[in-house]
């Protein structure tokens, strides 16, 4: 027999997931710095060959730096714009799009994978307007 769980570990189980998204997030961000410095130590230094550079360069275009969250209320009911829709992607527009859905009783939190730019599932509109801001690097509001 399963016994449902209480309705505020529900929502805290999915604050935990929104909250364990957002860090993997912040770890790749924080590898394309790294990735960044490394590059521009090569580039001061030259002690590489053009051929390592353009190696390096384009593993930095490969990596997840362009980022962009749209904050919004999902429900009619609900305020404080809660739900949010973050869009991470790489200088082709590959990467994923992350939604969590805040209403009163449960918190859900959705993946959705991103190739150059669209996805094989259907993105709800506040998904396409943090991918499109992501990729242009234009505010999304």
């Amino acid at each position: 027999m399963v016994l449902p769980l209480p309705v505020e570990l529900a929502v805290l189980g999915g604050w935990l997931l929104a909250l364990a998204a957002l860090g993997v997030v912040v770890v790749l961000l924080a590898r394309t710095a790294a990735l960044g410095r490394r590059l521009s130590a090569l580039e001061q230094h030259r002690p590489a060959g053009d051929a390592d550079l353009a190696a390096l360069r384009a593993e930095v275009a490969q990596t997840l730096k362009h980022v962009a969250v749209v904050r919004y209320d999902a429900f009619a009911d609900m305020g404080g714009r809660l739900s949010f829709s973050a869009a991470v992607v790489d200088d082709s527009g590959d990467g994923l799009v992350l939604s969590s859905i805040h209403a009163r009783g449960e918190s859900r939190t959705y993946a959705k994978g991103v190739v150059a730019g669209a996805s094989d599932a259907t993105l709800t509109p506040e998904e396409q307007q943090a991918l499109a801001a992501a990729r242009t690097g234009k505010d999304p509001s």
